[in-house]
């Protein structure tokens, strides 16, 4: 039976990140990955599909972007090579094609047993990240066997889906990017409508993402923000990653064609049910974002004022940013006054195609250490379970909101490898 000190758990960028602050502390450990390194990015991705967040963010413990495009998005092979030059680079001891079937608290340690053999260590880290299983609704089961079904994680191309119609649900990242590519190919989209975070993908010159990061957003713990448990679950910003820096939104959306209905709440053998909320949906996300646009204005003015301490080079920017006018705020919701249907008939409407962009949730059937809550989420704080030794990493919000983020996981695994470090420290203390 295999021992090491830590068995870190998943190859992605948390996992990653953990095995680097494990190595520069000198503990012995193992990266247990089901696939390759970067599997998620490798198998359950869609083909055109580039980062959300700019190349410049893609910042790692001991690593960071220096290709030629810092302001680009790169797309998933470049991604996938990023890690993999990433784990070279730090010598990271990853076991690929190891797949944990569970784990067990024993003694003062833990057993993990995969498809390879059981690994024993006092300490574990969870890297699986905070979402790996699509969130369907349990309605969908109701749809005609006719209807093909897909997820973000199952969709690779507008090929993969049959000629007709195609209802795409959900209004976030992926389901604003997979609605504008699939009515691109030629076949006509309707896109049900839920909450969503309205971003422009550019604001006086800059990244959106370039001022969140500036201004601090990004770093907000849970003691910044006024709900903490509605920040965690607050949905993806709906940007894209695409050459041009433009943006894909609602309104750009029902300009090329692609019809808006509320959000679905129901589904049986002849279509889905609709709620009558497409307008107060919008006019929540566009409220948002016409509340965000002065606060960068007033970020602007009191860093040209130098009332906020800034790095040279960022204050150039903030005074290049001082001199690009804003643009006026569209908002969406007066071009969704129309009453919407109640329902959608798929013989009707001929849609033969429902892709459910409706988010991901996680599942730890294989973790069997009691640290799950009753709907089966990981009990922690800040990354660290009620467990003594069983952490994690790469969860939405862990410590900070990009705490999910590439760019968010360096500082969480610095602060729970910390963590391990010192209760191994005191545990060999103690036997001593």
């Amino acid at each position: 039976m295999p021992r090491t000190t830590t068995v870190i758990i998943g190859g992605g960028q948390a996992g990653l990140a953990a095995s680097h602050c494990l190595g520069a502390r000198g503990i012995d450990h193992v990266i247990l990955e089901r696939g390759r390194v970067a599997e998620r990015w490798r198998s359950q991705r869609w083909d055109s599909l580039r980062l959300l967040t700019p190349n410049w963010q893609s910042r790692l413990p001991g690593f960071a972007y220096d290709g030629p495009d810092p302001d680009g998005y790169m797309t998933m092979p470049e991604v996938i090579a990023y890690f993999e030059r990433y784990a070279a680079a730090s010598g990271a001891p990853v076991e690929t094609e190891t797949t944990v079937h569970a784990v067990h608290a024993r003694g003062d340690g833990y057993d993990v047993r995969t498809n390879r053999g059981t690994w024993t260590a006092p300490t574990v880290v969870l890297a699986t990240g905070h979402s790996d299983v699509p969130r369907v609704p349990g309605f969908a089961r109701a749809l005609p066997d006719g209807i093909v079904q897909m997820t973000p994680s199952s969709y690779r191309r507008p090929s993969d889906l049959p000629e007709g119609g195609v209802l795409v649900v959900g209004a976030s990242a992926s389901g604003v990017q997979l609605a504008d590519e699939i009515h691109a190919s030629g076949r006509p989209v309707t896109l049900a409508v839920g909450r969503h975070t309205r971003l422009p993908r550019r604001y006086r010159g800059r990244d959106i993402l370039w001022w969140f990061d500036r201004m601090g957003l990004l770093d907000q713990g849970p003691d910044d923000v006024r709900n903490f448990d509605a920040s965690r679950k607050q949905p993806s910003f709906q940007l894209v990653g695409r050459p041009d820096h433009g943006s894909i939104g609602l309104l750009e959306l029902a300009t090329r064609g692609v019809r808006m209905v509320g959000r679905v709440r129901g589904a049986d053998a002849r279509g889905v049910v609709l709620d009558d909320d497409l307008m107060a949906t919008t006019a929540a996300a566009d409220a948002k974002l016409a509340l965000l646009r002065p606060r960068i204005d007033r970020f602007i003015a009191r860093a040209d004022a130098g009332q906020i301490a800034l790095a040279p080079a960022d204050a150039a920017a903030v005074r290049e940013a001082r001199r690009v006018k804003p643009e006026p705020l569209a908002l969406s919701w007066p071009s969704f006054r129309h009453p919407t249907p109640g329902r959608l008939d798929f013989a009707a409407d001929r849609i033969r195609a429902v892709v459910w962009a409706t988010g991901f949730r996680r599942d730890y059937f294989w973790l069997r250490v009691p640290v799950l809550d009753r709907d089966g989420d990981l009990t922690h704080t800040g990354g660290l379970t009620p467990s003594p030794g069983l952490v994690a990493v790469g969860l939405a919000f862990q410590r900070r909101r990009k705490s999910a983020f590439i760019d968010g996981v360096g500082d969480d695994a610095r602060a729970v490898v910390a963590h391990l470090a010192g209760l191994l420290a005191g545990r060999r203390g103690s036997a001593a």
